[in-house]
């Protein structure tokens, strides 16, 4: 039957078969899209609406809080628990977020540092007990904050640290993860243009600052946003460590508005919503240099 088909007939029947094929490809394409859409879609639903309550529970009284059903909108609106968690006369929240920026700041440009000096050493020197030491690091990554806790509250202690911000800030900058992050990247960078700067009479210092840093700034943005977050809502180890209420970070200053008998659930939510803006505002200006450092870091991969 195959024969008797002219070149022409077989021509057409190649040319059918290759857009019914295309066809179909498309469609499954159209179809796989619109699922992929749909679930985005739905899971953004999910994360927004707690956001939206914050939001718009905010602005409404302990009343209305609890009023059932519960409702994403707000009756009778209104700013008192903005004013009153802004006069500071029940807690003074903004000196809570000035510490809070402090701390998270300061942690974040010194674990950089720190992490990157580290990661440094571990990635271009060749030293002696270099794996025991690397394997070491890794082994300190499954040992809980908690196991550690009580030594670290016994050392700021001794050296006089507790309800400072230094008791705070230099514990959690010396981090492990960082250090492991920072010397997988820094490996990446070729040894040759270290021995070429070596012999055009660069110091070792100036290798790290001038070569190591620069070419890690994807890295370094990434690890300077997850050390920013993580010390910004960080609750534990403040708690340890601060104790009076002109010290607190704003996670503590809120949890002081839950008692025992009364619970200011709009004034929580009001600080909660006033927190979350630094962070958005961080995101929104600096996404477009994350995401580019994502990509590089995906296509050195």
């Amino acid at each position: 039957m195959a024969n008797l088909l002219t070149p022409r007939t077989r021509s057409d029947v190649a040319a059918a078969g290759y857009t019914l094929r295309r066809e179909k490809s498309r469609l499954q394409m159209v179809v796989e899209t619109t699922l992929l859409y749909a679930a985005l879609f739905l899971f953004a639903i999910l994360v927004g609406i707690p956001f939206l309550y914050m939001i718009t529970g905010s602005f409404k009284t302990n009343g209305e809080i609890f009023s059932y059903p519960i409702s994403l909108g707000v009756q009778n609106p209104t700013t008192n628990n903005y004013e009153r968690l802004l006069s500071g006369e029940e807690v003074p929240y903004l000196r809570q977020m000035g510490n809070s920026v402090i701390i998270a700041v300061s942690q974040t440009l010194l674990t950089l540092l720190v992490s990157s000096m580290v990661g440094w050493g571990f990635a271009k020197y060749d030293f002696r007990g270099r794996t025991a030491l690397t394997i070491f690091l890794l082994a300190t990554f499954a040992i809980p904050f908690q196991v550690t806790l009580v030594p670290l509250f016994q050392l700021m202690v001794n050296v006089g640290l507790l309800d400072n911000f230094l008791g705070v800030i230099l514990p959690s900058s010396l981090s492990a993860f960082g250090a492991f992050f920072m010397r997988q990247s820094m490996m990446s960078i070729p040894g040759e243009l270290l021995d070429a700067a070596r012999i055009d009479g660069a110091t070792e210092w100036g290798l790290f600052w001038r070569i190591g840093i620069p070419l890690s700034r994807g890295a370094l943005s990434i690890l300077a946003v997850l050390v920013f977050l993580s010390a910004w809502n960080d609750y534990l180890w403040p708690l340890i460590v601060l104790r009076s209420p002109e010290n607190f970070t704003y996670p503590l200053g809120l949890a002081t508005l839950h008692g025992l008998y009364k619970v200011e659930y709009g004034m929580i939510l009001g600080g909660a919503f006033i927190a979350t803006l630094p962070v958005v505002i961080i995101f929104v200006a600096g996404r477009k240099q994350i995401l580019s450092n994502l990509t590089i870091g995906a296509i050195k991969g």
